[in-house]
C-alpha cells in the first residue's frame, strides 16, 4: 500500500492511509484532535481532579485570571477563576497526591 497526502497546509488537508487486516481505512487526521473541554464551576473541577485517571495539575497565573488545567486520560480540562482568594483556596483543595505543577 502507498500512502497518499492531500495538497495543501495544516491538519485540515494531510490525510493519512492505514492498512488493518486487508482493509484500507482513511482518516482525516483534523478529526482525531481531541480539543480542550472548559469547566465553569470550581465544585466540578474538584470532582474531576479527583477522578482516578487525573494524573497532573497545571497552574497558570496571568494579570487578570488563574488558569487550573488538569490533564486526564482523554481531555484537559481548563477552569478560569478570576479571583486571586479563590484561587489560593483552590490549590489548597487539590488532592494530595495528584502533581501539581506551579511556576
Amino acid at each position: 500500500m502507498s500512502r497518499e497526502r492531500a495538497s495543501g497546509k495544516g491538519f485540515e488537508n494531510i490525510v493519512g492511509l492505514f492498512e488493518n487486516s486487508g482493509f484500507e481505512l482513511l482518516i482525516h487526521l483534523s478529526e482525531c484532535i481531541v480539543e480542550p473541554k472548559q469547566i465553569h464551576e470550581i465544585k466540578d473541577f474538584l470532582l474531576t481532579a479527583r477522578r482516578k485517571d487525573a494524573r497532573s495539575v497545571k497552574i497558570k497565573k496571568t494579570k487578570d485570571a488563574v488558569k487550573f488545567k488538569v490533564r486526564c486520560s482523554k481531555y484537559l480540562y481548563t477552569l478560569c477563576v478570576f479571583d486571586t482568594e479563590k484561587a489560593d483556596k483552590l490549590k489548597q483543595s487539590l488532592p494530595p497526591g495528584l502533581n501539581v505543577q506551579d511556576p
